[in-house]
């Protein structure tokens, strides 16, 4: 007995009250399209089940990794993981950058839409209702990797225990002996920063010692933590540590002190986070807490194409942080 007939697309246009050509503009993600009318459009796609049925054939046999830029050992270690697991499954990945994660706008989903991925696995999780709508509506699944912030309940996402990881790093330094420990902050509005501050402070409090009323902002580059890391240790009170927010961060931490004069470990104890290659090729080489990038964006992968198959749900999943110790930790001098 035959299926159910695929509506046509003519007919979705005769529902929808707008032309053939505003139709197609809508599947295929392409502008000139209201809000109001592209939704209610999309609606009608995905009721009618177009969408899952008539464009799975036209696809590529490609996993789409978008990610905010090439410029970040984060970054390598990221598409390390998706290049690993679309390999072990005979798929191609296709690789889109956008600069400015709080850039996200229409021509990312636009460009997305016409390569037609099987699967997205995105570094950011500030996607629109309607960026997922379009998305959804022509059934290509999409998993978090390490999310910027905290996703709708809608979205699935692979992230690492970032507040754990800001609690070993510091319990390490107690450990040593240290008691005027500072840290260094990534951007205020990333999940992952807020995270490791609070988990550091955790451990300040556990040990019954004050939290600093200060803490050094910035981002996450090289030049942050030398700046950050001037300012701190040239106070009266200078610290004996300082937890960084990232392996980049600690390795300007790094510049700032030799250029004072400091030694590390001997004047002042270093923690990074992430792991990255350049951590065990520092001089000294990095004490740090590693992320699993590489394992992170495998399992994102691996969820992304179960949702294509069918098969999973939309899931949260933290990954486990891990200390490494290295030469950039000792007791303190005094």
């Amino acid at each position: 007995m035959p299926g159910p007939t695929r509506p046509t697309l003519e007919a979705i246009a005769r529902e929808a009250s707008v032309s053939l050509s505003t139709v197609s503009k809508v599947l295929n993600g392409r502008p000139g399209v209201s809000a109001g009318t592209r939704r209610r459009v999309e609606e009608l796609l995905h009721d009618s089940g177009y969408a899952r049925r008539g464009v799975d054939a036209e696809r590529g046999e490609a996993v789409e990794l978008v990610i905010e830029n090439l410029a970040s050992e984060w970054s390598v270690e990221v598409i390390r993981g998706v290049e690993r697991v679309t390999r072990e499954n005979g798929l191609a990945m296709t690789l889109s950058t956008i600069g400015d994660y709080h850039a996200v706008g229409d021509e990312l989903i636009t460009g997305v839409l016409r390569r037609k991925p099987i699967a997205i696995v995105l570094q950011f999780s500030n996607l629109t209702a309607d960026h997922r709508r379009q998305l959804r509506t022509r059934n290509i699944p999409f998993v978090v990797v390490d999310p910027a912030g905290d996703p709708p309940p809608d979205v699935p996402a692979i992230g690492a225990t970032n507040w754990a990881g800001g609690v070993a790093a510091t319990r390490h330094l107690l450990a040593l002996g240290h008691r005027r420990i500072a840290a260094i902050a990534g951007p205020a509005d990333l999940m992952c920063s807020r995270a490791r501050v609070a988990g550091y402070q955790s451990a300040l409090q556990e040990a019954g010692l004050p939290v600093p009323s200060e803490i050094g902002r910035g981002g996450f580059s090289r030049a942050d933590g030398e700046r950050e890391g001037r300012r701190l240790l040239a106070s009266p009170d200078r610290p004996t540590a300082i937890v960084c927010g990232n392996d980049m961060q600690a390795l300007g931490v790094y510049d700032a002190a030799f250029a004072l004069g400091l030694d590390v470990p001997g004047d002042v104890s270093v923690v990074g986070f992430d792991d990255a290659p350049s951590a065990a090729w520092a001089r000294p080489p990095l004490t740090t807490v590693r992320q699993p990038l590489q394992e992170m964006a495998e399992e994102a992968t691996r969820l992304a194409l179960r949702l294509r198959a069918g098969e999973g749900e939309n899931s949260r999943l933290e990954l486990a942080t891990a200390l490494v110790e290295r030469a950039s930790t000792a007791p303190p001098a005094d």
